[in-house]
């Protein structure tokens, strides 16, 4: 009979080994940072002039408000990775510096990409995640879907099977609704996956098999500074 190991004795071996512990700091102060910068960029975007694309799939659509239904879903699949994290530090440290490389790649696609909202978008309201909006409503954020990201990077970290088909039919549902509400264009959710998966073999070729972490920790650390 195998033993599984407890939570705190697993984030306890994961501390101890030097190059875990330090991805875990570092991937979770350079995420802090993300953060921190992302009410001004969003702030930025807002006042630029960007290009209306005409997407038939949108205009297929009749725009809804299922605000309430997305962000439940994206909280829910949060809250559940968070809870898989607990018993699995790898999670968390591939999730998190995933995670980072997403926003960097984001931050830039954006603004490489100006884009305005898509005709009938109705604005997302959520409480939680307004704080990493400066608390405005920001519509310009689009290319590529940030939600979409989200839910296909939980899709990716998660290990067990049954656990990455309940978040990859959660992704389905978001991705439809994103569109429902006219909140991004189609192809902004379409780009989310094939980014995100590219992302996600970069970092984990990184952290894993090179076995050279401080490298790839140094390297964000001064992207992130260059960005500030």
């Amino acid at each position: 009979m195998s033993v599984v190991s407890s939570p705190r004795e697993n984030w306890k071996k994961a501390w101890n080994t030097k190059g875990t512990r330090q991805q875990l700091v570092s991937g979770t102060v350079i995420m802090l940072m993300v953060v921190f910068i992302l009410p001004n960029f969003f702030g930025y975007i807002e006042k630029r002039k960007g290009i209306l694309l005409n997407d038939w799939v949108l205009a297929f659509l009749t725009p809804h408000n299922v605000s309430g239904l997305i962000f439940a879903i994206i909280w829910g699949m949060i809250l559940f990775i968070l809870v898989r994290a607990i018993y699995t530090p790898s999670i968390y440290i591939l999730y998190c510096w995933t995670l980072i490389f997403v926003s960097i790649a984001r931050l830039t696609c954006i603004s490489l990409v100006p884009l305005d909202p898509p005709r009938g978008l109705i604005p997302l309201t959520d409480p939680l995640t307004g704080v990493f909006y400066g608390n405005a409503v920001i519509t310009k954020d689009l290319f590529f879907s940030g939600h979409t990201a989200t839910l296909v990077l939980i899709v990716l970290c998660l290990q067990k099977p049954v656990d990455k088909a309940i978040a990859l039919v959660a992704t389905i549902i978001v991705a439809f609704l994103l569109l429902v509400q006219h909140i991004h264009y189609t192809i902004d959710v379409m780009a989310a996956p094939i980014i995100v998966y590219a992302l996600y073999r970069f970092t984990r070729y990184f952290l894993f098999k090179r076995h050279q972490p401080e490298k790839v920790i140094n390297k964000a650390v001064n992207a992130m500074k260059l960005m500030l």
